[in-house]
């Protein structure tokens, strides 16, 4: 899918969904720096587009990053754009648990079982498996998962 990606935006680098669905799966790849640019490339090409989708991967980025104050801003802006989509809950819940606000992440876990019973969701998108441990060890701990 990223060589699809790339040769589209060859042919439209202008295209701010191309580059926003570059940034996504440059996170999935294990790429979060790069995936925070091409984001940023997209929100500079189409301002005026929702924002919630690109502050979420952004958030994920800078989670995956261990930027875990930027992500947790990025991530609360992205859930008051979009408070229907889970991914901002899960990364916002597991950034709380890693900077040890715990209170403030099985809250977080809450309001997202109220969208979806699956809090704790099948990972493997996350190429690398350090980021992959990071998330999932975070929403364990965010959920009062002992293991």
């Amino acid at each position: 899918m990223m060589a699809l990606v790339d040769r589209a935006l060859e042919f439209n680098p202008n295209h701010a969904r191309g580059w926003l669905i570059s940034g996504l799966l440059k996170m999935w790849a294990g790429q979060p720096d790069v995936a925070i640019e091409h984001v940023d490339t997209a929100l500079r090409l189409s301002p005026r587009a929702s924002i919630g989708l690109s502050l979420s991967v952004i958030g994920g980025a800078l989670f995956l990053c261990r930027r875990f104050d930027e992500a947790a801003h990025k991530l609360s802006i992205a859930l008051q754009e979009d408070s229907d989509s889970p991914h901002p809950y899960r990364y916002l819940a597991a950034c709380y648990a890693h900077m040890g606000r715990l209170d403030e992440a099985r809250e977080i876990v809450k309001r997202l079982r109220a969208i979806t019973p699956a809090v704790m969701p099948d990972a493997r998108q996350l190429r690398e498996p350090e980021h992959r441990e990071l998330f999932l060890s975070g929403l364990r701990l965010a959920a009062g998962e002992t293991t």
